[in-house]
């Protein structure tokens, strides 16, 4: 049984464009060429630099929970190796954008080249940024959805003001995968799902 199939057995895997994005954009084009043969494992692989690809459950779940939609703008931060950014593109189609933001610059390179084996930096859709992910990216705000794949205290006070009334931030805290709903311009609905574990979120390239 191939890992995709084994996500959507488990229950990780249930939204179709969902799946159909974990069909079409393979996580062996986003690992180091000598690890490309652990791409089916179900396990967050070193990218270098301290970082990792997340592991496909958690990346199924996270997804699952930011419920990204055709059209829609969405902000990754902690981009890495591209996997996240390119599955998020796929999704939102031709309508719809999605910022790459990783800290470290060797990583923003090696997640923008992963990602040209796709169209959606060519077409428009796709665009990978360094810089902090703590500060967002207001050049592109407001957001429909912001991903955050590596763990923090607390929700960047930017992160909150750059997204849209009704949208979703999902981000890891301490060891919590936490989903927050924006109800009003000062109200968040928090959801918990305690049980992960992340790399934390690079505060510049020297840490």
């Amino acid at each position: 049984m191939t890992l995709i199939n084994e996500l959507i057995e488990q229950g990780w895997l249930k939204t179709d464009r969902i799946i159909k994005a974990f069909k079409e954009i393979k996580r062996e084009d986003f690992i180091p060429e000598d690890i490309k043969n652990l791409s089916e494992i179900n396990e967050a692989l070193s990218i270098g630099f301290g970082q990792t690809i997340s592991q496909p459950l958690v990346v199924a779940f996270m997804l699952e929970k930011l419920e990204p939609k055709p059209g829609d703008k969405i902000l990754d931060i902690g981009s890495g190796s591209g996997w996240t950014s390119t599955l998020l593109a796929s999704i939102v189609g031709d309508k719809g954008k999605v910022i790459g933001i990783e800290i470290i610059p060797e990583l923003k390179e090696f997640g923008q080249k992963n990602a040209s084996n796709y169209d959606f930096i060519k077409n428009g859709i796709l665009k990978f940024v360094c810089s902090d992910g703590r500060d967002g990216y207001l050049e592109e705000a407001l957001y429909d959805a912001i991903l955050c794949s590596a763990g923090t205290d607390s929700v960047p006070s930017a992160l909150k003001n750059q997204l849209k009334i009704g949208g979703k931030i999902v981000i890891p805290i301490h060891n919590s995968i936490c989903v927050f709903t924006k109800k009003s311009e000062d109200n968040f609905e928090k959801q918990e799902y305690p049980g992960f574990v992340f790399v934390p979120l690079v505060k510049n390239k020297n840490v």
